[in-house]
């Protein structure tokens, strides 16, 4: 059980990105030389004072390094408290040290907040020695109760500040992947099912370009129109990855836009029944992007196909979504694409599921069930 311990701690890095300093590390920094100045004209009850009032001149402006460079400022701090331990040890003096050395109790905080594994270990034999010592010789057991529990609260805030600021990082982490995941399959059911589309009136307009130019022309003005929407729709997108830019969000496509998939082949059909009033948004938009890139890998893959149906159905709790073609049921890809990926993590993020294969009567077929009521 120690080792794997030892090892992870061997392991931690420093934390990342710590805070520069500001005019309020100058300012304590200022204050506390202020204070031990005013200390060592003022008190001349303490011991040593020429030697105590060196010692604090040199460890306080450490502090401006606590975060930085948080294990040299914790040698130089608590390696001044071992210096003022010398003529305690060696005379019958009292405690040697002005108050304002009790800033560097600062340092063992720092020290687990910023440091990594082996400069924590390293930071705390450091800190240990001057005070196991001056607990020692202090001879009260107030004093090392007190001086004891003081540290390791020290110790104890700076790492669970530092485990805190790793769980926050996480969490950012965690949105930023299912974020991207989001826009992965916004970007793929977008631009594939409008190119898509754009494959498919161009083959249609080369078609009737000889004999009937004039529906060739509207077949052009369509994949304009198209062809425009992609751009916008990739422009939005992009706008979102950019740090620091507004996306514009286009109204997301819902039930109530499904007929508009019968645009893309004369072979596409869509039915709706039951109860579909009220759904929110999130379902909507998933019954959508599931159906558009149903059909749209129907149309592209499906060989000889002469009808592709699209059925939606409120059922109870649920929506019940179906897709089928009746071409021949084998597709090009082996593997799983992005495109039954993305229609499979849709429906599971919504605490639904998806299926796609080969139907049994023939064709292909695309099943969702999709709960009314969104997961919190």
């Amino acid at each position: 059980m120690l080792a794997p311990f030892v090892r992870s701690v061997l392991a931690e890095p420093r934390a990342p990105h710590p805070p520069a300093r500001t005019w309020w590390d100058w300012a304590l920094v200022g204050a506390l030389l202020v204070t031990a100045v005013g200390e060592a004209v003022f008190r001349s009850d303490v011991p040593a004072r020429p030697l105590s009032t060196v010692v604090a001149l040199l460890v306080i402006p450490a502090l401006l390094w606590r975060r930085t460079h948080p294990l040299p400022a914790t040698a130089v701090g608590f390696g001044g408290a071992m210096v003022l331990l010398v003529p305690t040890m060696v005379s019958d003096v009292g405690d040697v040290g002005l108050v304002a050395m009790l800033a560097v109790l600062v340092l063992p905080y720092s020290l687990y907040r910023w440091a990594s594994g082996p400069e924590a270990l390293v930071g705390t034999a450091i800190v240990a020695v001057p005070a196991g010592v001056g607990l020692a010789i202090s001879g009260d057991l107030g004093d090392v109760v007190g001086g004891t529990t003081v540290l390791v609260a020290s110790f104890a805030l700076g790492a669970a500040m530092r485990y805190r600021a790793v769980a926050h990082q996480r969490e950012v982490e965690q949105v930023r992947t299912l974020e991207r995941g989001e826009l992965a399959r916004e970007l793929h059911d977008t631009v594939a099912h409008h190119v898509s589309a754009i494959a498919i009136q161009a083959q249609a307009g080369r078609a009737v370009a000889a004999t009937d130019p004039a529906s060739a022309v509207e077949t052009l003005a369509v994949i304009e129109a198209e062809a425009s929407r992609t751009l916008h729709e990739m422009r939005t997108m992009v706008r979102v990855l950019r740090d620091g830019e507004a996306a514009d969000y286009a109204p997301q496509r819902g039930i109530g836009d499904l007929y508009e998939l019968a645009r893309m082949s004369p072979i596409v059909q869509v039915h709706r029944g039951g109860d579909l009033a009220g759904l929110p948004q999130p379902v909507e938009v998933a019954v959508y992007r599931i159906c558009q890139e149903s059909v749209t890998n129907a149309i592209r893959h499906a060989l000889n196909a002469t009808a592709v149906t699209v059925e939606v159905t409120g059922d109870g709790e649920v929506v019940r979504l179906r897709v089928h073609d009746d071409g021949e049921a084998a597709r090009p890809a082996t593997t799983l694409g992005y495109g039954l990926l993305g229609m499979a993590e849709r429906a599971k993020l919504l605490g639904g599921a998806c299926q796609a294969g080969p139907d049994p009567a023939g064709g292909w077929t695309v099943e969702a069930t999709l709960p009314r009521e969104v997961p919190q």
